[in-house]
């Protein structure tokens, strides 16, 4: 299994990026995906997170109403618009794959990870 980010990058606060994940070596379509981000000296957390079938989504409170996370069903890849961009955004996001049918904001019920994607925010 493999899941390969893209999309990182430098912006200004006020900007937009949009990430992907494209995922390879499982059955896209019975995983929920979540992002993930880790900025320095703090743990890594929750950002964002679809269903298998895309249907249904979730939002860390700092991210509701910037971020998007989406997919096309059981489509490759999975997408993060990130709207409105802000310092404290700067972290390396990561993609997660996770088995259960409603995806979780634990990192731990996640199985399989990406190695990230560096975004940083600039004032």
């Amino acid at each position: 299994v493999q899941l390969v980010e893209s999309g990182g990058g430098l912006v200004q606060a006020g900007e937009s990026l949009r990430l992907s994940c494209a995922a390879s070596g499982l059955a896209f379509r019975n995983y929920a995906m979540g992002w993930f981000r880790q900025a320095p000296g703090k743990e890594r957390e929750f950002v964002a997170a679809v269903t298998g079938r895309g249907d249904n989504t979730y939002y860390a409170d700092s991210v509701k109403g910037r971020f998007t996370i989406s997919r096309d069903g059981a489509k490759n890849p999975v997408y993060l618009q990130m709207n409105s961009l802000k310092p404290e955004d700067t972290a390396i996001y990561y993609c997660a794959a996770s088995d259960l049918a409603t995806p979780s904001v634990y990192r731990e019920r996640y199985r399989y990870w990406g190695q990230g994607t560096q975004v940083t925010v600039s004032s």
